[in-house]
């Protein structure tokens, strides 16, 4: 009796390993698949979010001369006997940005009295910014402001404000009457907007010693002539200030062109920048 019981303690304890090993098994298997599983939810589960738009690029990187944008010969007819012949330059910190140009002049007659004119453009450029917007964007926003403050003059009288065609994207003409030195004078401004680029060009004149003042209309066909130039002058940037094509293309396709030895499939190497 006494030898049965430590045969038996040893019967026991030898049936209770393999049930502690399967559950030691379970628990490590169960283990596995919980983490297989939270790895597959973290890679299905959404990116971030997502960045904001990229905002679209200006048109125009850089400004015309103002006082070479508008043609001599409009210049003369215009402004008669102009004091610069080439305009006088306006101030301006950073040339690409901002920049004007004026020119007036008195066409003296004797006695049959003077004409004096004064013509004025200036340019506006926006750049684009992701937080401000595209360049386009801030400029039709500028334009809007140029034309509340040409119908704002001080002093002006009959003021009117029409869209007129023709003359870059959108344009308005502003005309007003004004009295300054005992004369009166006729203006007419026209704001014009060319990408992100915004155009203001205003044109007066005035009858001294008796001449009459000139008519509304031909101050306005005045400035819509020159205000077209200044817009022509801004749209040329675009292709002066386009983005060149790797330096050698254009000359080794012409190469390539010419050489008959040369590989036809080289001919689409270079592409052309808008």
């Amino acid at each position: 009796m006494h030898r049965s019981a430590p045969r038996l303690s040893r019967v026991l304890a030898s049936a209770a390993v393999p049930v502690m090993l399967v559950a030691v098994g379970c628990s490590s298997g169960s283990g596995s698949d919980s983490e297989k599983n939270a790895g597959s939810s973290a890679s299905g589960s959404p990116s971030a979010t997502p960045s904001e738009p990229t905002v679209e690029p200006a048109k125009f990187s850089d400004l015309p001369d103002p006082c070479a944008s508008v043609g001599k010969k409009t210049i003369e007819d215009l402004v008669p006997e102009a004091k610069k012949k080439g305009g006088t330059a306006g101030r301006s910190n950073d040339l690409s940005v901002r920049a004007g140009c004026s020119w007036n002049g008195l066409d003296d007659k004797g006695v049959k009295g003077s004409q004096y004119r004064w013509l004025d453009v200036g340019f506006t450029r926006f750049d684009s910014d992701q937080s401000l917007g595209s360049g386009a964007e801030r400029a039709a926003g500028d334009y809007a402001k140029q034309i509340a403050k040409a119908k704002a003059a001080e002093g002006a009288e009959k003021v009117t404000a029409e869209p007129t065609a023709g003359i870059g994207e959108e344009a308005t003409v502003v005309t007003y009457g004004l009295t300054k030195t005992d004369e009166d004078f006729a203006y007419a401004t026209v704001v014009a907007r060319t990408g992100n680029v915004v155009v203001s060009l205003t044109y007066n004149g005035a009858g001294y010693a008796g001449a009459k003042t000139p008519a509304v209309k031909d101050i306005v066909k005045g400035a819509e002539k020159a205000a077209k130039e200044a817009v022509a002058a801004v749209d040329a940037m675009a292709a002066s200030t386009a983005v060149p094509t790797e330096k050698g293309d254009a000359t080794d396709d012409a190469k390539d062109t010419a050489d008959p030895k040369s590989d036809p499939a080289d001919s689409s190497k270079a592409t052309s920048t808008p």
